[in-house]
Parts: C-alpha cells; sequence; structure tokens
C-alpha cells in the first residue's frame, strides 16, 4: 500500500485524518500518539511478510539502549567512567544497528564475493530485505550517537516509536533527526486542524503524485526495457534511455518526498526538505547539496566531520570524501554497479574541491536592480571559469553517465551500455524501446490510425509520446521546487481546478501502480 494506490488515497487516509484530528479535539493526545504509531505499522505491514516485526525488533532494542544509557547517567559514579561506558554502548548500539543492515542488505553481496575471492562455497539463504531498512536504521543509529553524546534526552517509549515509525518518512525518508520531528509531536499547538496546512499538504500530495504517476512511471516502461536489452541497444537509444532515467530516477523519489511531505503537513508536521532542484546545480559538488539533503548530512556529521573533515589537510580531505561517497553508493545498494556510481561521484566533487573550474553568475546587485554582480561559486581564483548555463549542461551529464552503474543490474551490463554509448552503432532497438509507451493518453490517436490501415504510423505516436514525455520533465526540472509552490499559491478558482485536473488525471492512472525505486533501498 504505497502512497499511490487506492487503498491509501481512499481508506488508509481517511481514517487517519478522521482518527487524528477527532482524538486530539477532544485532548486524548497520548491516545492520539499511539493511534498514529499503530497506523504506522499497519502501513508498513501492508507491505506484507510480516517484515513489521523486524521494525518493531528494532525499536525495542534501540529503545533499550536509551533507557540503558539513562541508568548510567543516574549512577552515583565519577564522570570520566560514566563517559567510558558510555562510549562502550554506543559503539554496540551503532554496531548492532549496522549487523542488523548487514544481515538483511548486505550478506548476500558478501558471501558471493567472498566465495569469489577465496575459492569458498559458503551460501547465503535468499532473505527478504525489509523496505526502507536504510532509511530507520540509520534514523536509529544517528539517535544512539546523540544520545550517548548527552545530545538526546532519553524520550518516552511513544514519543520514540512515534519518531522511528512514522509511515511518511519510514519506507523512503528523508532521514529525519530525532529532535526535528520529537520537538513537534510535544508541540499541542501543532496537533489542531489547520486550513492552511492541510491545503499546502494536498497540493504537495498531488504534485508528488503526478510526477511519480504520470512522469516517472511512464518513462520507466521504456527505460526498464531498455536496461534489459542492453546488448541489442544502439547508441541513441542509450542516449535516450539514459535521459530517461535521469529524469525518472529523480522525479520518483522527489515524487514520494513530495507526497510524504504532504501527508505530514496534513497532520501539522513538517518533514525536512530533501530535494532542492538539485538538476539546476551547476557543479556536481552543488548537486549533492540539493539531492538527497538528509542522507548527505547524516554523511557529514556522522562520518566526514568524525574523520577530520577538512581540517587535517588537503589529502585526507579528498579521502575522506571518497570514504563518505564510497559509502552512500554502498547504502543505495549491495552491489559493484553502486560502488562504482559512489566512487565516481566523489571523484567528481573531488575535483570540485580543487577550485580548477570555477562558475560565474551573474546577479542583480541588491543596491541597484539596473547593475549586476558577479558571483562565483568554488571560488574566484579558479584557472579556468565557465559561465553557470555551461556548468549546469556538464553536472547534469556527467550525472546522467554515472546513473550508468546505478540502473545496470550488474557491472557487465554497466561496461556494455559504456560501450553502446560511447562507440557508434545503429540501428539497435530505439522503435522497439518506445512500443513500451503504450500509454492511456496515446489510445486514441493509436486506435485511429489504426482504423484508417496506417498501423506503421503507430510508431511515430510511440516516438512523439517519448520525445514530450523528455521535454516535459525538462521542463519540470527548471520550474520551482514543490515547497516554493506551495509556499507561493494562492487559493482562486484556476488554481484550485488545475489541481482539481491534475489530481483525478493522476487518480485514473493509479490502475497501472508500481513500485518506487528507493523503495529497494
Amino acid at each position: 500500500m504505497g502512497f499511490n494506490s487506492f487503498r491509501f488515497i481512499l481508506i488508509f487516509l481517511p481514517i487517519l485524518l478522521c482518527g487524528w484530528y477527532g482524538l486530539n479535539k477532544i485532548k486524548f493526545y497520548e491516545v492520539a500518539d499511539l493511534f498514529l504509531v499503530m497506523m504506522s505499522i499497519i502501513f508498513y505491514d501492508s507491505f506484507g511478510e510480516g517484515l513489521y516485526k523486524i521494525l518493531l525488533l528494532s525499536i525495542f532494542v534501540n529503545y533499550g539502549i536509551s533507557v540503558l544509557i539513562y541508568y548510567i547517567d543516574n549512577r552515583k559514579a565519577d564522570s570520566k567512567g560514566k563517559e567510558s561506558i558510555k562510549k562502550i554502548i554506543k559503539v554496540i548500539g551503532v554496531l548492532a544497528n549496522l549487523l542488523l543492515l548487514f544481515y538483511f542488505k548486505y550478506l548476500g553481496f558478501f558471501t558471493e564475493n567472498l566465495n569469489a575471492l577465496t575459492g569458498t562455497t559458503f551460501s547465503a539463504k535468499e532473505i527478504l530485505m525489509p523496505i526502507g531498512i536504510s532509511f530507520f536504521t540509520f534514523g536509529q543509529i544517528s539517535f544512539i550517537i546523540d544520545r550517548a553524546n548527552g545530545e538526546a534526552p532519553c524520550y518516552s517509549f511513544t514519543e520514540y516509536a512515534l519518531y522511528t515509525a512514522y509511515f511518511p518518512k519510514l519506507t523512503q525518508g528523508p532521514i529525519a533527526f530525532h529532535k526535528e520531528m520529537i520537538d513537534q509531536f510535544k508541540d499541542k499547538s501543532l496537533r489542531h486542524y489547520d486550513a492552511d496546512k492541510m491545503a499546502k499538504g494536498i497540493m504537495a500530495f498531488i504534485i508528488g503524485l503526478s510526477k511519480k504517476v504520470l512522469l516517472a512511471d511512464n518513462l520507466a516502461k521504456a527505460v526498464n526495457y531498455g536496461f534489459t536489452q542492453t546488448y541489442y541497444l544502439d547508441t541513441i537509444t542509450v542516449a535516450l534511455v539514459m535521459l530517461a532515467y535521469t529524469f525518472e530516477i529523480y522525479l520518483d523519489f522527489s515524487g514520494y518526498c513530495d507526497m510524504a511531505y504532504g501527508v505530514s503537513l496534513m497532520l501539522g508536521y513538517k518533514l525536512p526538505v530533501n530535494f532542492n532542484s538539485p538538476y539546476k546545480a551547476a557543479s556536481s559538488k552543488e548537486l549533492w547539496q540539493r539531492w538527497h539533503m538528509t542522507l548527505s548530512r547524516f554523511f557529514i556529521k556522522y562520518v566526514y566531520i568524525p574523520l577530520g573533515g577538512s581540517r587535517k589537510g588537503k589529502l585526507r580531505t579528498m579521502l575522506n570524501v571518497l570514504i563518505v561517497f564510497v559509502l552512500s553508493g554502498l547504502w543505495h545498494g549491495a552491489g559493484w554497479t553502486y560502488i562504482c556510481w559512489g566512487l565516481m561521484q566523489g571523484l567528481l566533487v573531488v575535483f570540485d574541491n580543487l577550485g580548477i573550474i570555477g562558475i560565474s553568475d551573474k546577479k542583480r546587485s541588491e543596491d541597484n536592480n539596473n547593475v549586476k554582480k558577479e558571483k562565483y561559486l568554488l571560488g574566484d581564483k579558479a584557472l579556468v571559469t565557465i559561465p553557470r548555463g555551461l556548468g549546469n549542461a556538464i553536472t547534469f551529464v556527467l550525472f546522467l553517465i554515472s546513473l550508468v552503474f546505478f540502473g545496470s543490474k550488474n557491472m557487465t551490463y554497466a561496461l556494455q551500455m559504456f560501450k553502446r554509448f560511447f562507440f557508434w552503432t545503429y540501428p539497435g532497438f530505439l522503435y522497439r524501446t518506445v512500443e513500451n509507451l503504450a500509454i492511456p493518453e496515446n489510445y486514441v490517436f493509436r486506435q485511429l490510425l489504426t482504423q484508417l490501415g496506417m498501423q506503421n504510423a503507430v510508431i511515430w505516436v510511440y516516438m512523439i509520446t517519448f520525445i514530450l514525455l523528455l521535454a516535459i520533465c525538462a521542463v519540470v526540472m527548471r520550474m520551482k521546487n514543490t515547497m516554493e509552490i506551495i509556499e507561493e499559491t494562492t487559493y482562486s478558482k484556476k488554481t484550485v481546478a488545475a489541481f482539481v485536473i491534475l489530481f483525478v488525471w493522476s487518480f485514473i492512472s493509479l490502475s497501472n501502480v508500481s513500485t518506487f525505486i528507493y523503495f529497494q533501498f
């Protein structure tokens, strides 16, 4: 039962909102919290296989560690001894969470590579990975570290369970820190129905739903076919498939985050923003300040800074950046393709940090609207300075190329995709690829051409559909992001009508429900 399903929109969400605001209206605040925890568990359990038990086990164990730290803090002992014990508990707690993640996500990958290196024949039982395990595990790791460092109090069990299981962020993030969510849960003034928040939440949800259903899912039809037919593709088809995939992966994940933000806002709470128009970035470094922002800040706080950050010289800084990005790649998936993707992105950020290329950006002066001043990204003393537009284009293309690793099922397929991309081949599977775009929106045109005996011309309907989808995506990427749109939108009749049409169109398209790409992470 994802956000993009009839069950969620028609059944789960109405029950949730009625129960939540009803219980808070009569000031049954603790019961309301328990109700929200229960609904979050039901949402998670709807994905099947009883994997909610893993989530509950993780919550109980981590909360137990928090209580243990509480008793240590209140013991009659010297502070130095307490800190030593808490450090040990912190290490054990982090390792316990990583072990859980390793067992479900990386055991098969580790065993396979161990066998390849040593010639052994160990076998790992096929284990079903709980959806979103990387997201809720990282959230709890951040809590355990902050708790042991004295940066987090011992919350009540209900508060902690609600923070961890809160369903809008549970399966695909964002990775919210404990304070930014629990402080909101404690604020009783946020529990009253707010028409403005509800309206903005609905708008954000509709925008996210349309990104997913109308754009990402339709692009996925051609993309998925392309990645399974790598050995038969020609250069043009590879380029178009990769362009479509670059749009799809962004629209899929940002669409989910928009819906999660919208649902949470309907409940009165704000989730941390995860995207800030990343394809407007003019460098790889800037892109990662805009893409999956909560994952980036997690790695900066709990990996990059503890490793020394940028305080130990340039070489150490470069190494720290590479470590963070390799771990980021491994976080996304257990495979060498993800590691190579992370390494490539890390090398690009290291290159940006060297300051060889600078980005010039002309901005209007605040003092005089008629005078423009030069703003520099990556420093104003670079060897070469290029316009922001050119930097944006280069950054986008480099990110597109890196996604060959991200989307391929193994390194063999990735290398074959590169071969097809960089060494000209034609003809290929372009027609067969776009044939997958037999979607409801072009049904009338297909039927009309068929009735006129022009079956061969139907392929041009698919081609035009593909080009239109790519063009629409390109326009969407240059628009204001969802947060800016919902803050600036006025509730006029035209606006309401536009959102109603967008919702109805998306809702009708739910017959082709698909899962989100980031569910697997």
